[in-house]
């Protein structure tokens, strides 16, 4: 079956900033939900195809793969979402702390959000980013508190129901007609108070830990992309996964390469007699040294490709090429036999006119003649 797009399926346009994905998701989750149109299949599937569309569409990196090579380039998104629970667990921090499963009735949903995901910064040469290279990553994150085992009461004591809710976790506020349940502000969502707060996390149920972290970063990978762990980030409050750890990759800057996409470009320098009779130069790439061979009358700032030569390419496609830019150098100093060698070219040259500098003369001529007449 032939996927619709996913900017259609959003009702975006293609340069649609990242708040007008989320404006119009949100209108969309709200419009298909399951709960505001039960026994609607064709709503559900509305659904869930604006989830996976969102799950692509605010993520940078999936974005622009998609936008690249389509489908294919993201295949697997949404896969993941078999029921409204999933989406909840991925998406619910968009609706505003949770608003938007507490206004569907949802009180076991509420109780069952993912962690908060944590960030991670891996720095890389270029070399390194060309090959792919485990790292690992230093990172502070909350872990489970072992004393109190989550719970956050000190062993051998429990919570007790919140008054507020009834033990619910939610509670009703009627307008009219209108009737709205919302988490509980006092025991936010736990249906419980804790009287006796653990020692050891003060009542949180987890504990601050430094962790280090082993992250395998696959070759071509940008500056700007990221790598995430599953399961890697902070533990939920409420007994749902934990979060995520996303790992964001900086690459150093080079002192022979500029990258451009997939491609590599490299200035290189060389002589009026190599650029004017023609040579062999030797090039330097990642893989190794390379033969260039410089065609006679080169002229400076000519752009050579080696095919192939550049970055590979993160999704197992093509690699890029590297781009060879020649540019004259000027030597400044030359010994006594240069000067005399140089000044009898240049002699030669005021009889044999080069054809673009004869052709640039010829116009001068034109323009003083124009001139004159005037």
């Amino acid at each position: 079956m032939i996927k619709q797009d996913y900017y259609e399926v959003l009702c975006v346009s293609r340069d649609a900033t990242g708040k007008e994905i989320s404006r119009s998701y949100r209108k969309l989750a709200v419009k298909y939900h399951p709960d505001s149109n039960p026994g609607d299949e064709d709503a559900n599937r509305q659904f869930k195809s604006a989830a996976e569309a969102y799950e692509v569409l605010s993520d940078p990196e999936k974005r622009s793969r998609y936008d690249r090579f389509g489908h294919q380039g993201v295949e697997g998104a949404g896969s993941h979402f078999t029921s409204a629970e999933d989406i909840f667990a991925a998406f619910g921090e968009i609706f505003g702390g949770g608003m938007f499963g507490d206004f569907f009735g949802g009180e076991g949903r509420s109780r069952a959000r993912r962690g908060a995901d944590v960030r991670a910064d891996v720095k890389l040469t270029l070399e390194e980013a060309a090959s792919g290279v485990s790292k690992t990553v230093e990172l502070q994150r909350n872990e489970t508190c072992g004393t109190c085992n989550g719970q956050g009461s000190q062993p051998g004591t429990q919570p007790e129901g919140c008054q507020q809710c009834g033990g619910r976790g939610q509670v009703i506020q009627s307008a009219g007609i209108l009737r709205v349940q919302t988490t509980c502000p006092v025991c936010r969502g736990s249906g419980k108070i804790i009287v006796h707060p653990c020692q050891d996390c003060h009542g949180q149920g987890a504990v601050s830990k430094h962790v280090k972290l082993e992250v395998s970063i696959p070759a071509g990978v940008d500056d700007g992309m990221r790598v995430r762990l599953n399961n890697e980030g902070e533990p939920s409050d409420s007994g749902g996964p934990r979060g995520d750890c996303y790992c964001f990759i900086h690459v150093r800057a080079h002192k022979l390469f500029h990258r451009d996409g997939q491609n590599l470009i490299l200035q290189m320098p060389i002589a009026y007699t190599q650029a004017a009779l023609g040579c062999e130069i030797e090039v330097p790439t990642l893989g190794g040294a390379e033969i260039l061979q410089v065609p006679r009358g080169t002229q400076s700032g000519a752009i050579f490709k080696l095919a192939g030569k550049g970055m590979p390419h993160p999704q197992g496609g093509r690699p890029g090429n590297l781009m060879v830019q020649t540019y004259i150098e000027t030597p400044k100093k030359i010994s006594a036999q240069q000067q005399e060698l140089l000044r009898q070219l240049a002699e030669l040259e005021q009889t044999e006119v080069l054809p673009e500098r004869k052709n640039f003369l010829d116009r001068i001529k034109d323009y003083f003649a124009v001139s004159q007449q005037v």
